[in-house]
């Protein structure tokens, strides 16, 4: 039986209507919601995400200002724009959109953003608190809770289940072994040197492939009954999005997330619910 695929656009649709109600109800309270973005370079994928943004936000009833720099800024310039957002109180999240230029330490930039506008959950201080459990006080980082939100459209209990995470980046695969294990999960992640890798994914019952090369996971590592969530991403020469599952693994799994139309389609709504925390947290209560 083909695999039941774990689309994103009806949760999409569910988050839009919960966010335009929760800004109503911001708006009712004087509070206009707003996020800056803040980007260093004008390259294709980064405009393009930048641009959806701003086209949601404002669909949303969300203020959104873009802070665009040349490639060639120099590191005090763009912290010297945070440092103003962050003292700006009527911005209430801030997204630094990487990788920035060479010449920028990404790193410094990032610890300059205030952590509670932290939208993004990159900062020194928001992976500290995900670190310690605390992820009532901590933005989260969102391309792991949208892989978290469509695992738990498969199967809401996931406590027990073996997990295997292919890649440990950063971005996806560090901050989503913590929540995972936060929800009891057993986690297993696999990289570059992992041996047997194969029998790993095949012995896990949810996989979650996050390394952004196409088509690692080969459909005979794969078995019947799995929940298999793709979070990476590359274009082929032909300008084809792909997974790093690859194709044919529909035909064998019991749930799968496409790509496009996955994990990244739900990363932008995951932004703008961390917003709201954001708010909540700023004033001083949980959002």
């Amino acid at each position: 039986m083909p695999a039941r695929m774990l689309e994103s656009k009806p949760m999409v649709a569910k988050f839009k209507e919960e966010i335009r109600n929760e800004v109503e109800k911001l708006k009712e309270k004087g509070i206009e919601p707003r996020l800056a973005t803040v980007m260093a370079g004008w390259d294709g994928p980064s405009k393009a995400y930048a641009l959806s943004k701003e086209k949601t936000c404002k669909s949303l009833g969300i203020n959104f200002s873009l802070n665009l720099f040349e490639e060639d800024a120099t590191e005090e310039k763009v912290t010297d724009a945070i440092r103003t957002l962050n003292k700006d109180s009527d911005v209430h999240g801030i997204m630094l959109e990487l990788p920035l230029p060479k010449n920028i330490n990404a790193h410094r930039v990032i610890s300059t953003i205030n952590p509670k506008k932290d939208v993004d959950g990159i900062t020194p201080v928001n992976r500290g608190l995900l670190l310690m459990g605390k992820l009532d006080e901590a933005l989260l980082p969102v391309t792991p809770l949208s892989c978290i939100t469509l695992i738990e459209s498969a199967d809401p209990d996931i406590a027990g289940k073996n997990l295997a995470i292919i890649g440990r980046g950063e971005t996806v695969g560090l901050p989503l072994t913590i929540l995972l294990i936060k929800k009891h999960a057993t986690v297993t992640i696999c990289h570059s040197k992992t041996k047997n890798l194969a029998g790993i994914v095949k012995n896990s019952d949810i996989v979650v492939a996050a390394t952004g090369q196409a088509g690692l996971i080969k459909v005979d590592m794969l078995r019947e009954g799995q929940i298999v969530v793709d979070a990476g991403i590359s274009v082929l020469p032909d300008g084809k999005l792909v997974g790093d599952v690859e194709a044919g693994a529909a035909d064998v799994v019991s749930h799968l997330s496409p790509v496009p139309g996955g994990v990244g389609s739900l990363t932008v709504m995951l932004l703008l619910k961390n917003l709201f925390k954001a708010i909540g947290l700023q004033n001083g209560s949980a959002a």
